[in-house]
């Protein structure tokens, strides 16, 4: 059984060109510093200021206002000047401000280093637009699945380092460790992966700098794009919760320490390291609207759950629920967005995407807050599943609209076989 896996997993190496192999290595390394530290966030805020989840709502409302407005620029910046010098960028600028959020002493100093490197986030776009550059329509749906893959893996050991390591050190050694992090990818992104960007026509005259942001406009008159970016605004609304809402909720109601709730999030990360490739197999040829409906559902029922349990094997059972739904649903919108865009606004696409995270970080870690602070914090929990119910409906309506215009928008999304 070992042997044949091993062989598998040297047929899908071979699939794919080596480049794409180093990004997702250099991509790994990178979101591994980020993966210590991150899903504690709510946890060290709450903590290190002595405040409630109200002034979280707000941190996490600033961070992505402005990783909104860097990931519009670094959209723009990445189909003008390229994808490689963009991402090289943003890691020494976000290296940097993770260093002095470290170090901060005061929340209002906490706030504004969030939102500077949020600006810096420019580098997002960039990574997406990579993956769809170097791989052919039929295998990108697999390049964003192991791209996730490799993310996953990244936050099944993360937060269960960062825990032990917050069990015998500092906040500030994660902080530091994920820009350590940072840097060294930034480094090997210059010596070892080339650029991407396809090469401009030579009949085509350079778009300036004006027509490079006026193409925004163009992505935002794409109606059945638009509307697949509402309804995935539901579904971060739903998301969101597991990063900024469950520590905090599970700390306070059932004394679940950090370290658990690390655990939590690193079962989460495995299982999607484990299952990913199988679940992606059985849903290659589905109609991908409808496979992420499946999977909000999935989403609505594993949330919902922790409005109703309190033991820890129902704690587990929720998360395993709500992260099969997860597998059902990362690696089939990523490559709706891709098929969505013409090759030359891959990077913008990308960036409007990300107003589908933009603003569930944005309005739902507050709006947790206040409802977590000033009522019963089981009623998120139900709120959370209604918001769930909503989305699942409002993808199978978008699959059908789609059915409608799918002569005219010849949209297909080859999920592909692994």
């Amino acid at each position: 059984m070992i042997k044949n896996q091993i062989e598998r997993w040297k047929t899908i190496y071979n699939e794919y060109p080596k480049t794409f192999w180093v990004l997702i290595a250099v991509s790994f390394i990178d979101q591994l510093g980020g993966a210590l530290l991150f899903p504690f966030f709510a946890l060290y805020i709450t903590a290190k200021f002595n405040v409630g989840m109200v002034e979280v709502g707000i941190l996490f409302a600033l961070f992505s206002l402005s990783n909104f407005v860097g990931s519009i620029l670094g959209g723009a910046l990445t189909d003008r000047l390229g994808r490689k010098q963009v991402v090289i960028f943003s890691l020494v600028a976000t290296a940097i401000s993770s260093v002095f959020m470290g170090l901060a002493s005061e929340l209002e100093v906490f706030y504004i280093i969030a939102v500077l490197s949020g600006l810096f986030s420019v580098g997002g776009p960039a990574r997406q637009a990579m993956v769809a550059d170097i791989l052919p329509e039929k295998r990108r749906a697999q390049g964003f699945g192991i791209l996730r893959v490799s993310h996953n893996l990244s936050v099944a050991i993360g937060p269960a380092i960062g825990g032990l390591l917050l069990g015998i050190t500092s906040y500030l050694s994660l902080f530091i460790i994920d820009a350590l992090a940072s840097t060294i990818v930034a480094v090997l992104f210059y010596f070892f992966i080339a650029e991407t960007k396809p090469e401009a026509d030579e009949t085509e005259e350079e778009e300036s700098v004006s027509q490079s942001f006026g193409g925004y406009i163009v992505v935002m008159r794409d109606v059945l794009f638009m509307l697949f970016i509402g309804v995935c605004i539901l579904m971060g609304l739903v998301y969101v919760n597991m990063n900024a809402s469950l520590g905090v909720y599970l700390r306070d109601e059932f004394a679940v320490p950090e370290a658990g709730y690390g655990m939590l999030l690193s079962m989460n990360a495995l299982m999607v390291v484990l299952f990913q490739f199988a679940i992606t197999r059985r849903i290659e040829n589905r109609p991908p609207l409808l496979v992420m409906a499946a999977g909000m559902l999935l989403y609505t029922i594993g949330f919902g759950m922790y409005g109703f349990v309190s033991t820890t094997i129902m704690f587990i059972l929720a998360m395993i629920i709500l992260t099969i739904g997860e597998m059902l649903i990362a690696p089939v919108s990523q490559a709706l967005v891709a098929t969505f865009s013409p090759e030359k606004m891959r990077g913008r696409y990308m960036a409007v995407f990300g107003i589908s995270w933009m603003v569930p970080f944005a309005v739902g870690p507050y709006l947790a807050g206040l409802i977590m602070d000033n009522m019963d914090s089981r009623i998120l929990w139900y709120i959370v599943a209604l918001v769930g119910m909503i989305a699942t409906f409002g993808f199978i309506g978008l699959h059908f609209k789609m059915k409608e215009n799918e002569p005219a928008t010849d949209i297909k999304v080859p999920i592909g076989t692994v």
